[in-house]
């Protein structure tokens, strides 16, 4: 259930985040759930293996400043999730920077909203 949860408050965060950045475009409404899927099998997949790789790559830096890898790294995701789906096309890094920032923000929004809740 925790699953389908937080893939659903990303989908939330994805719809949102392309309706107020303007380098950030989404095909539809039901594509924000298939870029929210595929964006977090990435996520689980690479991410960890990413954030290995710049801890190695920056001796060690990459962990002391692991909030701007993990950034760093959902913006580098989202840009392999916009090179692999037709629903999210993002103009550059810097809104995949920025498209970073606000679906965290959301998302951390909503999953407090969400357990403060229930």
């Amino acid at each position: 259930m925790s699953i389908i949860l937080s893939w659903l408050i990303l989908s939330l965060a994805v719809w949102i985040t392309a309706v107020i950045l303007p380098g950030f475009h989404l095909r539809s409404f039901g594509g924000a759930f298939l870029v929210a899927a595929l964006f977090g099998v990435l996520n689980f997949f690479l991410g960890w293996l990413f954030f290995a790789v710049f801890t190695v790559a920056t001796l060690g830096l990459a962990l002391l400043f692991a909030f701007l890898t993990r950034w760093l790294i959902n913006a580098i995701l989202l840009k392999i999730t916009a090179a692999l789906t037709d629903e999210l096309s993002i103009d550059s890094f810097g809104w995949a920077l920025i498209g970073a920032l606000v679906m965290s923000l959301l998302g951390t929004a909503g999953q407090w909203l969400v357990l403060s809740t229930f």
